[in-house]
């Protein structure tokens, strides 16, 4: 139904799950892609399975990290027409038992990077979309925030995540007021329970390791099976229905929407 054969795309958070299926997607629909993850193995995995796409690892809390990321993609791919804040994770707990440093990391990925990202983008997209306006072009050009229906309905054990993630709904809807002269569209999609190793069964084992932190992930198989039996289609969504979202607000179907949150999330409520 469409391509975007020479659109170039920046996708954090690429190297497993949801990001990297949203990469897959945008590479098979013809885009150039540059991806980023913090951990370099699973990345290059993701960089073999799409052709011609580009790599860069690194931390996106890292002040400096996000502009040299949006830097290499407009100097390796000849430009930027995509941008998906996809990165992030969960470091769980009871607020009285959440310390600052967790609460912080919470919002540092969550929506420091992705403004540090946009941030960085503001000159080129500014410059380029002036010169097409001049030349009597007009272009359309994608970004896509993460959120999550903890953002909305908030999540027990998650003032962090929920914060970082709800902060995201409030840049997205700047950002389409600041950029739609740019003729960006700024969108963001809020997920449920997607299939990653985030919402696995609840074990000793379930853990993750974050810049040195080990962090449990998971979650409790009862409060699960409770939970996706409350979603109005009775399951959690595939990597790929995510990312089919995301897909939708990158592509030209989108073009006349701007400032919008799509929840993806099978019908659940908390």
């Amino acid at each position: 139904m469409f391509s975007l054969k020479s659109k170039a795309a920046l996708v954090t958070g690429a190297g497993r799950g949801i990001g990297r299926a949203i990469a897959e997607q945008l590479g098979a629909a013809g885009a150039s892609v540059m991806l980023n993850d913090l951990d370099a193995g699973p990345l290059e995995e993701t960089r073999t399975a799409i052709a011609g796409s580009r790599a860069l690892a690194g931390d996106l809390t890292d002040p400096a990290f996000p502009g040299q990321l949006v830097n290499r993609a407009i100097e390796e791919l000849g430009g930027l027409d995509i941008i998906v804040n996809n990165a992030g994770y969960t470091w769980d707990n009871i607020i009285q038992k959440t310390s600052d440093e967790q609460f912080q990391a919470m919002l540092d990925i969550h929506v420091v990077a992705p403004f540090r990202i946009l941030r960085s983008a503001a000159p080129f997209i500014r410059e380029t979309a002036k010169r097409e306006a001049a030349e009597g072009r007009r272009v359309h050009r994608k970004v896509v925030n993460i959120t999550s229906i903890s953002a909305t309905d908030g999540g027990a054990g998650q003032a962090g995540y929920s914060s970082g993630k709800a902060a995201v709904i409030g840049l997205t809807r700047t950002m389409a007021k600041e950029w739609g002269r740019y003729n960006v569209n700024v969108n963001a999609v809020g997920f449920g329970l997607i299939e990653t190793r985030l919402i696995q069964p609840l074990t000793p084992e379930s853990k993750i390791d974050v810049k040195g932190h080990e962090i449990r992930v998971g979650v409790q198989p009862a409060m699960l099976e409770k939970v996706i039996s409350s979603s109005a289609l009775g399951r959690a969504g595939t990597v790929d229905e995510a990312a089919g979202a995301v897909l939708f607000f990158c592509s030209p179907m989108s073009d006349f929407i701007t400032g919008e949150v799509l929840m993806c999330t099978g019908g659940m409520r908390f």
